[in-house]
């Protein structure tokens, strides 16, 4: 198990500082990243966090997982590897 986090279920106006200091009770907060659209900047309804140890990660997990945070119940699970992507592209086609 690793110590990176999803958080996942996010109030769009949540702001990284507000979300390391909720992580931060449980444990060392090394990076905290909501993700943002990369057009408009706004949002995506989820984060990444990073704790310091795997120990640290699973008391943040028990603890945060379904509780409320600005109006909506956020979902805190160990964040899975994004699936390898085939190499697509295609660009060098002749037809």
């Amino acid at each position: 198990m690793n110590n990176k986090l999803f958080a996942g279920n996010l109030a769009y106006t949540v702001k990284d500082s507000e979300l390391q200091e909720m992580f931060a009770a449980h444990g060392t907060v090394l990076s905290c990243t909501i993700a943002t659209d990369r057009d408009t900047g706004r949002s995506r309804g989820f984060a990444f966090v990073e704790m310091q140890d795997q120990a640290q990660a699973e008391a943040a997990i028990k603890a945060l997982n379904g509780r409320e945070l600005s109006g909506r119940q956020i979902s805190v699970s160990i964040s899975q590897p994004k699936p390898a992507r085939g190499a697509g592209g295609g660009g060098n086609r002749r037809y």
